[in-house]
């Protein structure tokens, strides 16, 4: 199921296949009977459509959301992010499936990829309502630079992707939320606002997963994230934070503020 989502590259046929293989698991839990647990290679990097053009994050044109075509563009950075993201969940389950988990993992991360094909699709109607649609702006290839670098580390995969990663939706939704409240773009902000309320859980599940790990090999968990953050996440995370949904999430301030550039935790 993970790899066949994985492989497929129109964005729209991606997330429908992705929702029917996420209603199939959850039906199948629902009446008791588990969906076995095979084995699948997962590629390197998924499939994805001819356009958008992917480059590199520092040639992406920077748009004001103060215009129509400011905000047309910020909608179509966050279907960049929720497609990228359907991905990553699928290939965490797939990629790491020689280590054995709990059942509840594999429900918390269908889940997540289920949320986040739904979150693309809300978000590509948006765009399609305001004249545009996904891949008619060039977005940036860096986001699945830290599943490369992560492809052989399973708990440097969920320090990265969604503990940190992730956890930065946090911080910035709520601004982007409120770009599309002031334009009165209500279909947006509706879209927004889920999408904010449903990416908390998929951070708390980065977390819950990571502690696990880290309990089973009886290792430090601070310790350990600050050295997984230095060695996989190019460059020093940057405030300001959401620190009361990233404590929802299961993240706490000694766990982020080290990771700045100042490197101290602000009371």
């Amino acid at each position: 199921m993970a790899v066949a989502v994985l492989s497929t590259s129109d964005g729209r046929a991606k997330t429908a296949l992705s929702r029917a293989h996420a209603a199939t698991w959850f039906a199948a839990r629902a009446a008791g009977r588990d969906i076995p647990l095979g084995r699948a290679q997962p590629p390197l990097r998924p499939a994805r459509p001819e356009q958008p053009a992917l480059l590199d994050p520092r040639d992406v044109p920077r748009r004001r959301p103060g215009s129509v075509q400011g905000r047309i563009a910020l909608l179509h950075a966050v279907a960049h992010i929720e497609l990228n993201a359907v991905d990553l969940h699928w290939d965490i389950i797939a990629r790491f499936a020689d280590t054995p988990m709990p059942l509840g993992y594999y429900d918390d991360w269908v889940k997540s990829a289920d949320e986040e094909s739904k979150h693309f699709n809300m978000i590509c109607d948006c765009l399609e309502a305001m004249g545009s649609h996904y891949g008619a702006l060039p977005a940036h290839a860096g986001m699945w630079r830290a599943a490369e670098d992560t492809a052989q580390d399973f708990l440097g995969r969920l320090a990265v992707v969604p503990m940190v990663l992730e956890a930065r939706g946090l911080d910035v939704t709520p601004g982007m939320i409120e770009v599309f409240e002031r334009a009165g773009e209500t279909a947006a902000v509706a879209a927004m606002r889920v999408i904010y309320a449903e990416e908390v859980h998929h951070v708390a599940y980065g977390s819950k997963w990571f502690h696990f790990l880290c309990g089973r090999h009886d290792i430090d968990p601070k310790t350990a994230f600050h050295d997984l953050v230095r060695r996989y996440f190019h460059g020093a995370l940057k405030p300001p934070f959401n620190e009361e949904k990233r404590a929802e999430a299961g993240i706490p301030p000694d766990f982020y503020w080290p990771l700045t550039e100042s490197g101290s935790i602000r009371g």
